[in-house]
């Protein structure tokens, strides 16, 4: 990698901030804003319906790239307008029933556990979630237990939290969901985008991920995996329109075979090209690069902060580049305050993000750097020496 080309392709990083909100929402490089610009500005002369017939070519190049990205094929990705669309109409085409099982993990990501609770009190589903080890990974001895007690119709499991740098299991889980048949989804809007994700290594039947994060794509954004064994099956969103089905009678349809059908019919076709140009720019990259210098940047800046005195609320055996902190004392507000001053961007999570893991924590918030590929160990030590500072 080039660091100092990638960053000067970013126009974000020109002003002398330290932007360290990648989990967040990070800085586009200038290609996929200006892509999206000129194309914005076809449309203002020639209407969006032209625009994008002559544009259909490069349009669907979103298919391939994000299907190299996770190691898929392009008939198996959906466009989304965000991760939490992507999932909420993979949970959709799975018709559940009253006493219908989820086994989810304590580490879900918040939003994620509000939709189950949703389900559960709409619908009569029963929510149960796995126990960690000591080392805080997943009990898969307690899984393998709630599979053959309870039979589960649907487990799902997030990559990454986003409160926390934990990398959670997802491979052994997606082989115990093949070895009995279940059906399998994964968030991994934290992780795509900072780290190598292989769809078929994980064997998942839905995966789900943002373009505002790591891939460093636009707000609006995202994409959804579907799995083959899914498509065969005639899965499909509750609610289809005409991307998803051809009408084939005054009361029947025709599911498109792709995973186009989990699409609708409006979107925003400038967005999708954005997130187009940043998958490709890190397909062009290479996540295994990126996730090697991500992990150097995540370790030195955990490092620091240890060595300073802060506390670090990052526990597993795999962590990413999520840097959770608080003040030896618990202190969130002078951090903010000192980082604010120096033009460091962050971001914070309190308690009612992440209930279940600060509640066994015992805390009630955290300060989240997230280092991403065109940081630099400079910014690390900058960073961490004006974090010291504030402690005196």
């Amino acid at each position: 990698m080039d660091i100092n080309t990638i960053r000067q392709e970013t126009r974000g990083l020109k002003d002398g901030k330290i932007f360290l909100n990648n989990a967040g929402s990070s800085l586009m490089p200038d290609l996929v804003t200006d892509a999206m610009v000129d194309y914005l500005k076809l449309e203002e002369f020639s209407g969006g319906y032209h625009v994008a017939d002559v544009n259909a070519d490069i349009l669907e190049e979103f298919y391939d790239e994000t299907a190299k990205l996770v190691n898929a094929g392009p008939s198996n990705m959906a466009f989304a307008t965000s991760a939490t669309e992507a999932y909420s109409k993979a949970l959709s085409s799975i018709i559940f029933k009253e006493g219908d099982v989820i086994i989810t993990t304590a580490d879900d990501y918040i939003s994620n556990q509000i939709t189950f609770i949703s389900l559960q009190k709409k619908i009569g589903v029963k929510i149960i979630r796995m126990k960690n080890l000591p080392d805080h990974e997943l009990d898969l001895e307690d899984l393998q237990r709630l599979i053959r007690e309870h039979h589960p119709k649907l487990i799902a499991v997030t990559h990454i939290p986003t409160n926390s740098g934990l990398i959670q299991n997802v491979e052994a889980v997606g082989k115990m969901c093949r070895e009995h048949d279940i059906l399998y989804l994964v968030d991994a809007c934290q992780s795509v985008g900072q780290m190598v994700v292989d769809v078929e290594k994980i064997g998942c039947d839905f995966l789900t991920a943002t373009g505002r994060k790591f891939l460093r794509g636009p707000r609006g954004t995202g994409f959804l995996f579907v799995s083959d064994r899914v498509l065969e099956q005639d899965y499909a969103p509750l609610l289809l329109d005409m991307r998803g089905a051809d009408c084939t009678g005054y009361n029947d349809y025709e599911l498109f075979r792709t995973a186009k059908r989990f699409e609708h019919w409006e979107f925003s076709y400038a967005s999708m090209l954005g997130l187009k140009h940043a998958v490709r720019y890190a397909n062009n990259i290479g996540m295994d690069m990126v996730e090697k210098y991500n992990r150097e940047l995540s370790r030195k800046l955990r490092e620091n902060l240890k060595n300073y005195g802060f506390n670090v609320w990052d526990w597993g055996n795999r962590l990413s580049s999520i840097v959770t902190f608080s003040g030896p004392d618990g202190d969130l507000e002078n951090i903010r305050k000192v980082l604010k001053e120096n033009n460091v961007y962050f971001s914070v999570t309190y308690k009612n993000s992440a209930l279940i893991d600060f509640t066994k924590k015992d805390i009630n918030g955290i300060v989240r750097l997230s280092p991403h590929y065109f940081n630099t160990i400079e910014e690390i030590e900058k960073v961490s020496e004006i974090l010291k500072a504030s402690l005196k």
